[in-house]
């Protein structure tokens, strides 16, 4: 039986997503979408998109939630981006996001369980390990099929601002980001090479840190030219996690899980090397961290639990 991919949000990440999807012809796709017939849209323009292409990937859309029902992989996006105030030119709090898109995640655990209560679930909705929470206590799921897409996405900045810097291709760069995604979190210089070239030895450490602070910055900077979130790189790193999964390629990517005692932490999702597979999260890799390095993920993690808070779970 052919996979089945449901884009929970036919947004900009979730149908940019499902674009990237269709190119690799792991799965039908469906989008849902609350607003009017923007999923049904979408879907039926990508559809039509296949035979120039050359993909058979079948697209449908709905308004209806039941059209997720028996998908192997569900993509979140739903819910309120981060978005300039029009008149202020201010952004809602972090406190008011975390609040407005808990409600949106409470509505959309309840479908995914109600309609695709094998599926694994893919996290792409901001705050990012906020709302991986909700989705774990509202689910009843167990932690490996909760998942959150944030450092494919902060790896994938990472390694396009070094590969620009040195005119070489983005394919011989070889790193990882940790940690909570957002400004605290953690790129490793020490574990980063072009083509097994230790990154230190091609870049000074002050042009290095730039590039880590513009990985920091990397959803402000494109927020700060659009107006409004980002959305390819979103989208692209959500597309190899789901390609991992369905593939049980068992690729070793940064994302979001939920911990239970790796690198000292517990109960807390956080931006981690794991291994996914068919099953989900398969296992968390633990690397040998400096007390630098160690420094900077326990900071994450503390700005992470500050958020958590937020959601008044016990």
């Amino acid at each position: 039986m052919k996979n089945k991919v449901a884009l929970y949000g036919a947004g900009n990440v979730g149908a940019t997503t499902a674009h990237w999807l269709a190119g690799m012809e792991i799965a039908d796709l469906v989008l849902f979408d609350i607003f009017g017939q923007v999923a049904a849209g979408k879907a039926l323009d990508m559809f039509e998109s296949g035979p120039a292409i050359g993909f058979d990937s079948r697209i449908y859309g709905s308004n209806e939630a039941s059209i997720i029902d028996g998908a192997d992989v569900v993509v979140v996006t739903a819910g309120v981006p981060r978005r300039k105030d029009p008149e202020t030119g201010q952004f809602p709090s972090r406190d008011e996001l975390v609040k407005t898109n808990q409600d949106v995640m409470v509505e959309v655990a309840a479908n995914i369980k109600k309609y695709a209560p094998d599926s694994i679930v893919v996290l792409v909705t901001n705050p990012l390990d906020a709302m991986c929470h909700v989705m774990l206590n509202e689910t009843g799921f167990p932690r490996e099929r909760v998942i959150g897409q944030a450092g494919a996405l902060d790896t994938a900045r990472y390694k396009t601002f070094i590969a620009d810097e040195l005119d070489v291709s983005v394919e011989d760069i070889h790193g990882i980001v940790l940690g909570g995604h957002g400004d605290t979190m953690v790129p490793l210089p020490r574990h980063t090479s072009v083509a097994g070239i230790p990154i230190t030895e091609l870049l000074d450490e002050a042009k290095l840190d730039d590039i880590i602070e513009r990985t920091r910055k990397g959803g402000g900077e494109i927020v700060g030219l659009l107006g409004y979130s980002g959305y390819y790189a979103p989208a692209a790193g959500t597309a190899i996690m789901v390609e991992s999964i369905l593939k049980d390629k068992k690729r070793v990517l940064p994302c979001a899980v939920y911990t239970q005692g790796e690198y000292g932490y517990h109960n807390l999702f956080i931006g981690l090397p794991a291994v996914l597979g068919r099953d989900g999260v398969e296992r968390i890799i633990e690397m040998n961290l400096s007390d630098q390095e160690r420094a900077m993920l326990d900071h994450s993690a503390d700005a992470v639990r500050s958020v958590v808070e937020v959601l008044g779970y016990e």
